[in-house]
């Protein structure tokens, strides 16, 4: 007799566990921003052209790991994904300061091409893995491990960087290579573990034949067939997704402009940088896991998935809204709690945007479509970026008046787009054509 067994949930706290390396080496040149801007000599700009060149690779990596994780599958896709952007992410501490701006473009573009495998790989995975019905939950958790990072990096950079001055701008700014290099330990941790757990769930030996019967209770048997990229491209589909991850560029605007926002407005300190940012990602790990809750809840009620998921979306959406105001304020509480509102309705929407990849498309093309969508939202971020380092050198604050103004409002017009494109969520076969109902 068999036993019904969970392992699907050990290989999601692999991704959860994954995703958090991933986000602390994104997060830690956004948390050290105001002092290494100093420290280098940089203008606003100069921090913006950087970061557009790891937008620049991450957009090319999103294009091209995902159609390579589909072709290796997740077990070694995701490898050679952690791989990469481990070492380029321990290059940042090789740079010095008579070439930092080349240096660190450098290692931030290598840093792009590896971390875009990490999302299509976990959507894949989890496709893999979970039935429709908890892939948002699911996505929703191992999304929230983005904030564990961001939380980490901060309380990390506090305790070892620091200027031997004491205030920002006197003396040397120490010990910032250090952060860099940590995460190099923790790949490496993380790959080995992934070696010895990860098997497709039809191979693997702890999963019960009633956990597998689950996992596939609503999704199609597929062929090994692979498809080409070039036919997932055209799909209107992949579009809609696509336009709802331009909002990646506001969740990248509050990763790598936070700190210098709260810096500049608010003379917050990097080892006073901890405890706003573990409100803000503490909250934004709460809209993840609710959000992606919710729209299963919806469809355990009996909702069709289109109406679940695109509720959802809409609650999102106006949780977001007060965001608007945070350039408004003069209450430094004040502002982080609307970032925390802002992080956790992008995060809640973010769970269940990925989940309308892996609900509409086959398992063997997801990758593919998240590698788009996420390229269309690295080319938003720049574009964002490179419009807010240039106003912020010529008008100080007043840029971030109108990117918060941005951050808030363009969730709602998004979701109408995606709306008027797809209005039915109709689940496409492994050829890529409608199922019918």
């Amino acid at each position: 007799m068999f036993k019904i067994t969970n392992y699907r949930y050990r290989i999601l706290a692999m991704l959860f566990m994954a995703t958090s390396i991933n986000y602390f080496d994104r997060s830690i040149m956004g948390v050290m921003s105001p002092d290494l801007i100093e420290w280098f000599g940089w203008t606003k700009k100069d921090y913006a052209t950087i970061l557009v060149f790891f937008q620049i690779a991450y957009a090319i990596g999103l294009m091209s790991m995902g159609g390579i994780i589909d072709r290796l599958g997740t077990k070694k896709g995701y490898v050679l994904s952690i791989g990469l952007w481990s070492c380029f992410g321990m290059l940042h501490a090789a740079v010095g300061r008579g070439f930092s701006f080349i240096g660190f473009a450098a290692a931030r573009f290598g840093l792009g091409i590896g971390e875009a495998g990490n999302f299509p790989a976990a959507i894949k995975t989890v496709a893999e893995w979970f039935p429709k019905k908890e892939r948002a939950f699911a996505t929703g958790i191992f999304n929230a491990a983005t904030a564990v990072g961001a939380i980490a990096a901060p309380f990390v950079v506090g305790a070892i960087v620091h200027w031997s001055g004491g205030e920002r701008g006197q003396g040397e700014l120490t010990h910032w290579q250090y952060p860099f290099l940590i995460t190099g330990a923790l790949s490496a941790i993380w790959v080995y573990m992934w070696f010895r757990t990860y098997k497709k769930p039809e191979d693997h030996p702890k999963v019960s034949k009633e956990e597998l019967e689950y996992i596939q209770s609503d999704s199609e048997v597929e062929s090994v067939e692979k498809l080409p990229w070039s036919k997932v491209i055209f799909k209107k589909q992949t579009w809609a997704f696509s336009l709802a991850k331009v909002t990646d560029a506001v969740w990248w605007f509050y990763l790598f402009w936070g700190a210098i926002f709260l810096a500049e407005n608010f003379d917050v300190k990097i080892k006073e940088m901890g405890l706003p940012f573990l409100v803000i990602y503490a909250i934004a790990d709460t809209g993840s896991i609710f959000g992606g809750w919710l729209s299963g809840n919806l469809m355990n009620k009996g909702w069709s998935l289109n109406k679940a998921r695109k509720i959802t979306l809409l609650i999102c959406a106006i949780i977001i809204l007060p965001v608007c105001f945070v350039a408004f304020t003069e209450s430094k509480w004040i502002a982080i709690f609307l970032i925390a509102l802002g992080a956790a309705g992008h995060q809640a929407w973010s769970a269940n945007i990925f989940t309308l990849a892996s609900d509409v498309f086959p398992k063997k093309a997801t990758a593919s479509v998240v590698g788009i969508g996420g390229m269309v939202g690295a080319v938003a971020g720049m574009i964002f970026n490179i419009v807010l380092g240039s106003v912020l050198d010529d008008a100080n604050s007043t840029g971030f008046f109108w990117a918060f103004l941005v951050a808030g409002s363009m969730y709602a017009i998004l979701l109408g787009l995606v709306h008027l494109i797809m209005p039915k969520m109709t689940p496409l076969d492994e050829n890529l054509e409608p199922v019918e109902e």
